[in-house]
């Protein structure tokens, strides 16, 4: 099928893919209240009849993706709309003038609310509060419960649908006791309702998650982009991956308190995706070179370890990733990702979902590179700077 995404209006019910790709992956960082910017994405997406076979997520992008992954593609923005109206429906009435000022201000009460109140169907108070609580006792290592956030994870999603194959899935946590981070993968285990919480339960806010005889919390402390896995474990086939980011690694020199810590959270959390992703460019690039390499001398002349990676090399993948990073407003602050308003959520998914459409404008983003080139990174954020 001839399609230009962006122009072409598709049914939901329509697939499409590039020619010569095998799959098509979405990768979501975590960020709190910021993931409707995924959703937003992934509604763009699924307009443009384009719809994820390999979810790899973190922390918020867990829960996002077992949205999505966990329910048929006619069902999953219909889910993801639910999810996100349940935990911003607690919310100030919007009363405020629309400048950046008392924008600042409505942002900074809502999510002092969320501070004291929790947000329904993810987490509530802890009582009594953990600095009052003994030592050992349920209470005394978060400040939050997340019981409803199970309640409304198996309310929304098919851990059935997930774990029949369908769509590859896997969520990154960090084991307490020994501080590795794990991903939990479909392909290798049953993924249950406590991997997407132990993915998205931070410290000091959210408990630990008990799987077996160990605990886990939020993947974002070690690494909050789940880029690693999913080029690590692609051995094979040929991939169009949608990298959607929530913390921007580039900004602006701040000018109060407020900003340093605003800052702070998007240099920490922001995981130095672009350098990684540079860094997997030059390790397939120079993965390429070597199979050419090897492909110009003749079998007879190489050792068995030699040829054994000339035959591995020959199904390297070729790969084009598609870079999208939300970028915070001018009056949205360390708060960010727990400002959990109707405003704001509407706010971030529509700007998810026009970053996401003026990507698809670029048609050529969405074709498989060559095997000589094997892997090209596209922003569209760039784009936006060079014009």
């Amino acid at each position: 099928m001839d399609v230009t995404p962006g122009v072409i209006a598709h049914s939901p019910r329509q697939r499409w893919r590039p020619e010569n790709c095998d799959r098509i992956a979405l990768v979501l960082q975590g960020g709190g209240a910021l993931g409707a910017y995924q959703a937003g994405v992934y509604e763009a997406l699924h307009e443009a009849g384009i719809e994820p076979d390999w979810i790899d997520g973190v922390s918020i992008g867990a829960i996002n993706g077992a949205l999505i992954a966990g329910n048929p593609p006619e069902r999953r923005l219909e889910r993801l709309r639910e999810f996100w109206e349940l935990v911003t429906s607690r919310h100030l009435p919007d009363i405020f003038p629309h400048a950046d000022e008392p924008r600042r201000l409505r942002n900074l009460l809502q999510s002092c609310m969320t501070l004291l109140l929790g947000q329904p169907g993810f987490f509530t108070p802890n009582v009594p509060n953990p600095w009052l609580s003994l030592r050992g006792a349920k209470t005394a290592t978060a400040f939050y419960d997340s019981t409803p956030l199970l309640h409304t994870l198996r309310e929304l999603v098919d851990f059935d649908l997930i774990n029949n194959d369908t769509v590859r899935f896997a969520v990154g946590a960090v084991n307490v006791t020994t501080g590795n981070f794990i991903y939990f993968d479909n392909a290798k285990q049953t993924i249950l309702p406590q991997h997407i919480m132990a993915s998205a339960a931070l410290p000091p806010g959210l408990p630990m998650v008990r799987i077996g005889s160990d605990y886990y919390w939020d993947g974002g402390l070690v690494s909050n982009t789940p880029l690693s896995h999913l080029m690590e474990e692609a051995v094979t086939g040929n991939m169009l991956v949608f990298q959607v980011d929530l913390f921007s690694a580039r900004g602006e020199v701040p000018r109060d308190m407020s900003d340093v810590l605003a800052r702070e959270k998007e240099i920490r959390y922001s995981s130095r995706t672009r350098l990684v992703t540079d860094q997997f460019r030059v390790l397939h690039s120079s993965k390429v070179v070597l199979r050419n390499v090897l492909n110009k001398v003749p079998d007879e002349k190489l050792s068995q370890q030699e040829r054994e990676l000339k035959e591995k090399l020959k199904a390297l993948p070729r790969i084009s990733l598609l870079h999208l990073i939300y970028r915070k407003a001018v009056y949205e602050d360390q708060a960010l990702d727990y400002e959990f308003s109707t405003v704001s959520m509407k706010e971030h998914w529509e700007r998810g979902y026009q970053d996401t459409k003026n990507t698809l404008t670029q048609k050529d983003w969405l074709t498989i590179p060559s095997e000589e080139v094997g892997l090209v990174v596209h922003d569209v954020h760039q784009l936006a700077e060079m014009c």
